[in-house]
């Protein structure tokens, strides 16, 4: 997540989207006793936790992830306490890998990077989009890609959208201030340049209404990160997905685990993710919660960020 896109409420549009009574069953697993994707320890990777490092607690590896992120992401199992998603899936990955016990603490988008800084945390996985301005505090080992995605109602005649003169003349909720505003902003200034219909931005701060419209056909789509909408598309139908677009557009965004600046576990997390992608267990947790799009083929340390 960046510092850009805080103020679509997805967590609401979650709750708000009906039941349709021809959907399917919830997809997705939500009991704290689901079966774990597990990983090998990583001898390679254990290497390279720097001599005498002092994680948060002896033998684990504690990980903040902020319940905000939102479902698939991470989310309460159906006991109400426990975290899953994933976010704790990729944590425990990396845990395996290192040859410890993985501890998620739940957060606040607020707490992690003083927690991260202090030494509370060990890491963060939380939706974190890497900037040119956080890697001068933090260090990053990429996971994911920042996706964001256009969704329309399930029998709707549109079936793409994949660049600027296909949002031309459409109403598109979207939220005020976020990236994906910006980027549907400059297509429709494109087209309209180029003797094209303009986009008319919707911005519904009730995001029952914003469903609502989507589905009686009084917008056209949502444009907004695609985790959530993909987890509400599969787990509730109403909607589908019909384009994705980099969160960074026209640059690449990255979503990363986020460490200590200089502390030397980057090196570690970065190794056993490249090993839980070279084993497939990274593959399957993406495909758990329906986030194949966003799959990476390698992790970077500290790759370029976006500018703030």
């Amino acid at each position: 997540m960046t510092a850009m896109k805080p103020a679509f409420a997805l967590l609401a549009l979650a709750a708000a989207l009906p039941a349709l009574a021809a959907e399917t069953p919830p997809a997705f697993n939500l009991s704290p006793q689901q079966a774990h994707i597990d990983a090998p320890r990583n001898p390679a990777a254990i290497a390279q936790i720097p001599p005498g490092f002092a994680f948060a607690e002896p033998g684990k590896f504690t990980v903040a992830i902020a319940g905000a992120s939102g479902p698939p992401l991470a989310l309460l199992a159906s006991d109400d306490k426990s975290t899953i998603g994933s976010e704790a899936d990729t944590a425990r990955l990396i845990a395996d890998s290192l040859g410890l016990e993985l501890k998620v603490v739940q957060t606040s988008w607020e707490d992690w990077p003083l927690g991260v800084s202090s030494g509370k945390y060990d890491a963060v996985l939380s939706n974190v989009t890497v900037t040119e301005s956080r890697k001068k505090r933090f260090d990053f080992a990429t996971y994911r890609q920042d996706v964001l995605g256009f969704y329309v109602k399930s029998g709707s005649s549109i079936a793409s959208i994949k660049e600027a003169k296909d949002v031309a003349g459409l109403k598109v909720v979207v939220g005020s201030g976020t990236n994906q505003e910006k980027v549907l902003l400059a297509w429709s200034e494109a087209n309209e340049k180029a003797g094209l219909e303009p986009t008319t931005p919707v911005y519904l701060d009730d995001q029952a209404a914003a469903t609502l419209a989507v589905q009686s056909g009084r917008v056209d789509a949502i444009f907004a990160p695609n985790s959530l909408l993909s987890y509400i598309a599969t787990t509730r139908g109403g909607i589908k997905q019909v384009g994705l677009v980099n969160g960074g557009w026209p640059l690449k965004a990255d979503i990363a685990v986020t460490t200590r600046k200089g502390n030397g576990l980057v090196a570690s997390i970065q190794t056993a993710l490249e090993g839980t992608i070279a084993g497939g267990q990274y593959a399957s947790v993406l495909q758990r919660w329906g986030l194949d799009a966003e799959r990476i083929d390698h992790s970077q340390i500290n790759p370029p960020g976006l500018p703030d």
